[in-house]
């Protein structure tokens, strides 16, 4: 069998299996074999085929992670404001740090309007900053 057959069938069923999974991950490896198997079809020995293979996944693999990277704060800004947490206690109240219960574990949370709460008290997340949420008294619109 040929090599570029071997890289273009190798190409073919990661993308494929992509296709499957969504990951993007696969898709990059799969692209990386088409780009060996066009080295492999021009002539190019071996290693030259691996080192193209190498250079397309790397560069795909860097690019689909800082796209990823970049587009999961706005996704879980976009799933967590508005909605209701419950107030459990006071980690320094002069400051406005506090612990909330939500999604059914205690997060650290910056209480914005006023610093008067009790146990129990509805909060909504107006804001998600690392693993810290914003929660105000009012839900945002």
């Amino acid at each position: 069998m040929d090599t570029p057959l071997i890289w273009l069938i190798a190409g073919f069923v990661l993308i494929i299996t992509e296709l499957v999974t969504g990951t993007f991950y696969l898709l990059v490896l799969g692209l990386a074999a088409l780009a060996a198997a066009g080295v492999a079809y021009a002539g190019g020995v071996f290693v030259w085929q691996a080192i193209a293979a190498a250079i397309v996944a790397v560069a795909g693999v860097v690019a689909v992670h800082r796209y990823k990277r970049k587009i999961q704060p706005q996704r879980m800004r976009g799933l967590d404001v508005g909605q209701p947490a419950t107030f459990e206690s006071w980690v320094n109240r002069g400051a406005g740090h506090a612990r909330v219960r939500y999604r059914d574990a205690l997060w650290d949370a910056q209480v914005a309007d006023g610093l008067s709460a009790e146990p129990g008290e509805i909060f909504y997340v107006a804001a998600v900053d690392g693993n810290t949420l914003k929660v105000s008294k009012t839900r945002p619109a």
